[in-house]
């Protein structure tokens, strides 16, 4: 691997520290904590709280996959260690 490994761990596990955060934040805020709220708020005829603890949670969960790909495809290839 050209570079230095330690940084390209380092950058590594804080993008999943913030994505995990940012999943944590929303399938606990969104679904637990700050669901009255939310349930003030209708989405498709259903409250919003219970939206986001039944679905929400892992559709940003699905965009979460998406977006940690993309950032690891930049990451490999700006430590020349990405596929050819």
């Amino acid at each position: 691997m050209q570079g230095n490994p330690q940084l390209y761990w380092r950058k590594n596990l804080k993008y999943l520290a913030i994505l995990l955060f940012i999943w944590f934040s929303v399938s606990y805020g969104c679904g637990i904590l700050f669901v009255n709220q939310l349930n003030t708020i209708k989405l498709g005829g259903f409250p919003l709280g219970f939206w986001f603890a039944q679905q929400g949670a892992i559709y940003v969960f699905v965009v979460l996959i998406f977006v940690y790909v993309v950032l690891m495809n930049r990451l490999d290839k700006s430590f020349d260690v990405d596929e050819k």
